[in-house]
Order: C-alpha cells, then structure tokens, then sequence
C-alpha cells in the first residue's frame, strides 16, 4: 500500500537497527554530494588567502549549513514530500520552478564533477582527462543499472567517503598543521571583513542547490517517514554535515600546515600543489585519488538528486527513474567531452543557482506551519527563526552572485 500524499513513498516502520544502513547512506549522499572538486578546490584556495582565519569561516558556514539541513530534512521527514512537491503544495507552479532550477543547475554542474573525475584519473593513471571522464561516467551510470541502486549508491558513498577521510587525514598530519592557531582564530579572526565572503560562498558550497535534498530526497525514497522516524533522520542528517565538516578540516589543516611550513603553493592547482608539497609523488597520487572519489560521488548524488526533483512531477521519470539518471549522467559526460566546460553556460546556471538555497528553505520553513503538509507536528521554533536568518543571509548571496554573474555573462 502507498503513501497517499506522495504515492512513490512505501510508509515503514520507526526506522531503528534495521534502517541504520539507509540512514548511514543518505548522511554520506549528502556529505560526499557537497564534497565535490569545487569544495577541494574551494577549500584549499581559501585556506592559502585567508590562512588560519578561515577557521572561523568553517565553523559559522557550518553552523548555518547544519541550521539549514535540519529544517529542510525535518520537513520532508514529517510530511513524506519531496522538496518540489511542497512547494506545489503551498503555491501551485513553484515546484516546477524549482525542480527546473535544481535540474539545469545540476546538469550544469556535474559537467564539472565530470571534468573533475577526468582530471584526477589522470593524475592517478597519467590517462587523458576525457578517457577518464567517460570511465568516471561509466561507473556512475553502473550504480544505476543494478536493481538495488539505493543501496549501491549508499554503499559506495561511503566507502569513498571514509577512504577521503582516512586518505586526506594522513596528508595532514604529514604537514603538521598549527592546531592551536586554527582553533584560536575560529573565535577570533584576525580580520573579520575578508572573511565573511567566503562564509557566504561556503554556505552555498555545502547546503547550496541540490545537496541540502540528496540525502532527505533518498530516505523518501526508501520510506523512512514520519514523526516517529525524527530522532534517526536528525542523526543521519547531523552525521551527513558532521563528514562535509571533517573533510573540510583536514584538508583545511592539510594546507595551512604545508603554507605555514613556508611553502608557495602553485596558483592553478592549490590542492594538488598541497598534497605533493605534503607527501611528494606519493602525496599527489593521494590528491588524485581524493579528487577522483569527490567527483564520482557527485556525479552520484547530482545525477540522482537532480532526478529525484523531476519524479513526482513527469509520471514517465517516475517510472523510469533510473533511467533518466543514466541518461542525465550521459549528456553531461557527452557535454564535456565534445565541447568541454562551456563557461558562459556555467555563468548563467551561476547566476540561478545562487537563488535556490534561500527559495526552498524559505519555502521549508513556510510550510514547516502549514497542517495540511506537516499535520500535527510541531517544528521547533529556535530552528524556524535562525532558518529565517540563514534565509535572508543566503538571499544576499544569491542576489549579489546573480548581478555579478549576469554582468559577466552579458
């Protein structure tokens, strides 16, 4: 019997021991869907400008991603919707602008986790970047093909996830990083006007367009719903930021230790120049690596998530879902292998991807006090007031990164 608000639901029982595994795989989904080649390069590029300050941009951009997930995941948690589905609920027509945003924003982007996987199979394999761009697609596409692709996907995101802790984590302590200074300026930076852009960019990077709905979007999926599930979906989405967190610290620890060691760092490629200062060769075979796993569980989480918007709205996707997951992973390959990155494309979906993140958490805490989707459940209100200012804080990006980029686009 189906779910009678979202009839690609299957209602379970309170998810407890039996469940674990789910709740493990989506909190890894939406971790390794944010930790993509644009976090690595993200991170390392800040952590050679802005040095030991940008601890404390970590610390306040997660605490504004972690405010963030928790009211979105609780709302799809209790009312067993998918994002768009709750926006069609609380305006007709604002689902569909929605999952149109968060499905060209994610095709443009995973050509980019594409190109990513490319580049890191070369550094690996010394193999050309489109041939391993095609062999990172081919393994996307064989966790879709198998009958059991939920717990394919899960599996995988969390095996590659824990190998870029463990592999990232040993670069660091190579480096020997100054712990104590990073901990020192995460309270108190010592300039707190460079930093606040990159809390901003950030915030984006971690909970931004489609990833704040990869892990919620995949427990729908497996039906773990409902009021008596809140306590194992607050874990799993407190786990899913706490590994984004991890990773983002060690690596952030990774770069700090090899640029207060006095080394320059290559410009072009921050990260890689990083890892090879840290552990020579061997060290840059690990980035390789890092990055080839960042990007094929991106394209994972992407491809799957970017999907997942257009299912209840496009009765053809619901039924062929794993399908135009495929095709999804193939055109964005194809894009990038005959015509690359395309940056005036990349400009544009830029501009729109940066309105996403305050649109549907706005639309998350609207419906957060609406009975006719959440019923009788009662949402916290410390976490509805501070989701309005992560809201208002993310509507600035979004404005500012939109003006900015449409200039340059025109």
């Amino acid at each position: 019997m189906t779910d009678k608000k979202n009839p690609t639901v299957q209602p379970t029982a309170p998810a407890h021991k039996a469940n674990w595994s789910v709740l493990l795989g989506a909190a890894f989904l939406m971790a390794t869907s944010a930790i993509g080649p644009g976090f690595m390069t993200q991170t390392a590029k800040f952590t050679n400008d802005l040095h030991a300050d940008f601890a404390f941009v970590i610390l306040v951009s997660i605490i504004m991603s972690y405010i963030a997930q928790m009211n979105v995941w609780r709302v799809i948690a209790v009312s067993g919707l998918r994002g768009q589905d709750v926006a069609n609920k609380l305006l007709p027509g604002l689902g569909y602008f929605i999952a149109f945003l968060v499905a060209i924003g994610g095709f443009a982007f995973n050509i980019g986790n594409v190109g990513g996987a490319g580049l890191g199979l070369n550094v690996i394999f010394g193999i050309d970047n489109k041939l391993g761009a095609v062999i990172a697609a081919i393994l996307g596409i064989a966790i879709f093909v198998s009958k059991s692709a939920g717990k394919a996907m899960d599996k995988l995101t969390q095996i590659l996830g824990a190998a870029m802790i463990l592999l990232i984590g040993y670069v660091c302590i190579t480096t020997a990083p100054p712990v104590g200074e990073a901990v020192t300026h995460a309270v108190m930076p010592s300039n707190l006007n460079q930093t606040l852009p990159a809390v901003l960019t950030l915030l984006g990077g971690t909970v931004g367009g489609y990833i704040i709905f990869s892990g919620g979007h995949r427990l729908i999926d497996a039906g773990i719903t409902g009021k008596e599930n809140l306590p194992e979906v607050t874990r799993s989405a407190t786990l899913g930021i706490v590994v984004a967190l991890i990773v983002r610290v060690l690596l952030f620890l990774a770069v700090l230790g090899v640029i207060t060691g006095g080394a320059t760092l290559d410009p072009d490629n921050i990260a890689a120049s990083a890892f090879r200062i840290a552990s020579g060769e061997f060290g840059y075979k690990i980035f390789g690596f890092v990055y080839t796993a960042a990007a094929l569980t991106s394209i994972v989480g992407c491809a799957f998530t970017s999907v997942s918007f257009l299912r209840t709205l496009f009765a053809v996707v619901n039924e062929k879902a794993n399908l135009f997951t495929i095709a999804f992973i193939v055109m964005s390959t194809l894009v990038y292998v005959f015509i690359g990155q395309p940056q005036k494309l990349l400009v544009l979906v830029g501009a729109l991807n940066g309105l996403i993140l305050p649109i549907t958490l706005a639309v998350m805490l609207v419906a957060s006090k609406k009975r006719e989707i959440v019923g009788d459940y009662e949402h916290p209100n410390v976490l509805f007031y501070l989701g309005w200012v992560v809201t208002l804080i993310a509507g600035y990006l979004g404005v500012t990164t939109m003006i900015n980029n449409l200039s340059s686009f025109l």
